[in-house]
């Protein structure tokens, strides 16, 4: 056990003066932004070395890691593909560090290893994932990750030689891919990582057993920062979607028939409203914005004239699509409304067969995987509190049978959730999830924690969590509001705290700290707050302008410094989500709430643990490093800690044992925080 130190590194002031739109801002640490310099590594490591002396001296932390290793080494399966008879997925065994991938003949057939990460000879932060299997199931495409990091190098194997193919595509991202009729071709759009110019967006053709510099040109997007290609069908016909990203995000839709010499034929040019194409044999299927907000479900029929006709499936509703996905002969499609999902079930004209029963109870359902050639969809299901199983449905018979139950040792019928609503600050009424033991729910005050995510239109829907669990067995209550920024309400919901609205976001969060603490159920000296992603920028711009309502912070690979963020990693596609600096009515916005710039000297902000790590590609590191030496100037009253690992990205690949400890890490933190018995 480390020796505890009493004070965190001296991070040297370097004020770098920019004048953004008129404006002087300051910026003292720039020089961490080099990840890779000395100082910055340095830096690093006396970090590491002082959060260490906090976190692993935290009273009962061996109690806390054994309870979560309970909770995380238990057998898992996911990423579920069929061809014919063949079911691949992703299965880790329960003390497994890594998952491995399986293949299994018919549902009930012995699993049979595929592909073992710890054979690719990288360690144990190398983790593989199914991604495509061709039409007999013969060649089986799948993903090498090194850590958490967004790119991979994708290989196929030979399923039943058990043998890998030589036609590997190099480290990189790859945007689409489809194998060509007869399965001795297949068509990709690869973009490699190294690649530090401008490159083309292109669909290849690739012959396998021939050098890769061989291929050739299916479709040419064009050579743009602003690009983006993906590549849909089958070996019937291609589809080719195009985005151009700009002020507004322009989307165009090609589509191609593989053996034919004509050009293709463009079906959508130049569309503001987003488009999700999908090829069921004959039929175009589509999911789109134009004309309905919520979402709805086209078939596109074009005709010898030009004209393409749209015809509605799956109509607008109050609530928003989340999931769609065609069997043999239905379209299933799952919806938000008030934090709830539900499934409806159509035929492939439109027509309403039923619904799932699936609202009750709280549960989140999601389509893991779906057969056009059956009627079988595989669906993982999971609540507050009742971990995720995964159930493969066939969707006719309306039978379900459970292929892969996730055994965590939780008492499910000791807690319980209900759902209320606050008042925001424009008078708004917020729904709010609450969750914990019966006697919390029921009265008194008690150590609380929250969270919420308020971005992108993603909603938050009940959810299992080892971490929520284990600090509900120790008696918090747990609050989910359901913050303007999702989609809970629809996409005027996501609209309502977009772009130059984002406060409207933090606004709801804080207002419902507000009201835990007004209603008696918590205080500000026992009130936690979380978060990742859009998330820990959330917790962060809370903990920035109130940071009186809280205890503490947990906040993971967050994005803080607002007026720099899209000149990193491509992050500029955010552009319409966030606005950026560049533009002057955005930045007077940013500047007012990014949090990295509202850090105040002298304030006793809350104790804080940012987490992040160098393999981070969509939240660079950098935000958490500067964040970090910022709040840690600013106030010596409470620990602010930087948890990093040069493995860490914003993939949750890493082996059981880094999860184990890092999760062992935030929880040691809040215990220690709210004092809550290990």
């Amino acid at each position: 056990m480390p020796e505890l130190i009493s004070a965190p590194p001296v991070s040297p002031i370097e004020p770098v003066i920019e004048i953004i739109h008129g404006v002087a801002v300051t910026d003292p640490y720039r020089w961490l932004e080099n990840q890779n310099s000395p100082r910055t590594r340095e830096w690093i490591r006396e970090q590491t070395c002082y959060a260490r002396s906090y976190l692993d001296n935290v009273p009962g932390r061996g109690l806390i890691r054994a309870r979560i290793r309970e909770f995380l080494a238990v057998e898992t399966c996911d990423s579920f593909l069929k061809a014919n008879s063949r079911y691949f997925f992703r299965k880790r065994l329960a003390e497994q560090e890594q998952a491995c991938i399986y293949m299994c003949e018919g549902p009930a057939g012995e699993d049979q290893l595929l592909v073992d990460p710890s054979a690719q000879g990288g360690g144990r932060y190398t983790s593989v994932r199914p991604l495509r299997v061709s039409p007999t199931g013969q060649f089986l495409l799948y993903e090498v990750k090194e850590g958490g990091e967004r790119s991979g190098i994708f290989e196929i194997l030979d399923v039943p030689a058990r043998r890998v193919l030589p036609d590997r595509l190099p480290h990189g991202y790859l945007r689409g891919f489809i194998f060509a009729k007869g399965e001795r071709s297949f068509y990709y759009v690869h973009e490699g990582k190294e690649a530090n110019r401008t490159f083309r967006r292109a669909v290849y053709q690739h012959v396998l057993g021939t050098d890769f510099a061989d291929d050739c040109i299916v479709f040419c997007a064009g050579e743009s920062d602003g690009l983006c290609l993906s590549l849909i069908g089958d070996h019937r016909r291609l589809g080719f979607v195009v985005c151009r990203i700009l002020e507004e995000t322009l989307t165009s839709f090609y589509l191609q028939s593989p053996e034919s010499k004509d050009p293709p034929v463009p079906v959508v040019t130049d569309a503001t409203f987003s488009l999700g194409p999908a090829l069921i044999g004959d039929k175009i299927l589509a999911i789109t914005s134009r004309d309905a907000p919520n979402l709805r479900i086209v078939a596109i029929h074009l005709h010898e004239d030009g004209h393409t006709e749209w015809v509605d499936i799956v109509p607008e509703t109050k609530g928003r699509i989340q999931q769609w996905v065609v069997t043999r002969d239905r379209i299933l499609v799952s919806y938000v409304h008030q934090a709830e999902t539900h499934v409806r079930v159509f035929d492939l004209e439109g027509n309403e067969r039923q619904e799932w029963p699936v609202r009750t109870g709280g549960r989140t359902v999601r389509f893991l995987g779906a057969s056009p050639e059956t009627d079988e969809v595989v669906i993982e299901c999971e609540s507050f509190t009742t971990p995720p199983a995964t159930l493969l449905c066939s969707v006719n018979s309306n039978r379900f049978d459970l292929w892969a139950p996730t055994a965590i040792p939780f008492r499910s019928d000791k807690f319980r959730h209900r759902q209320t609503f606050y008042t925001s600050s424009d008078g708004t009424q917020i729904p709010i999830f609450l969750v914990g033991r019966q006697d919390v729910l029921r009265r008194g005050c008690h150590p609380a924690i929250m969270t919420s995510y308020g971005g992108f239109g993603i909603p938050m829907t009940p959810r299992f969590s080892a971490f929520v669990a284990f600090l509900l067995e120790r008696g918090c209550l747990f609050a989910l509001p359901s913050i303007r920024g999702g989609s809970e309400l629809g996409t005027e919901w996501h609209n309502a705290a977009k772009r130059r609205n984002r406060q409207t976001a933090y606004d709801d969060f804080l207002e419902a700290a507000k009201w835990l603490i007004a209603t008696g159920r918590t205080t500000a000296d026992r009130l936690a707050i979380f978060g990742g992603s859009n998330s820990g920028l959330l917790v962060a711009a809370a903990l920035t302008q109130r940071p009186d309502l809280f205890k503490a912070v947990v906040c993971i690979a967050p994005m803080l410094d607002m007026l720099r963020y899209h000149l990193f990693d491509g992050a500029c596609i955010w552009r319409d989500e966030f606005g950026t600096a560049d533009d002057p009515e955005d930045f007077a916005v940013l500047v007012r709430y990014s949090p990295y710039h509202q850090v105040r000297a002298g304030v006793r902000y809350p104790a804080t643990l940012l987490v992040s790590g160098d393999a981070d590609g969509n939240c660079n590191p950098l935000h958490a490093r500067k964040m970090t030496a910022r709040l840690q100037a600013s106030s010596s009253h409470h620990p602010i800690l930087l948890d990093y690992s040069p493995f860490r990205g914003h993939s949750p690949v890493l082996p059981l044992t880094d999860r184990i400890e890092a999760l062992t890490d935030r929880l040691a933190f809040l215990c220690d925080q709210l004092q809550l018995c290990a």
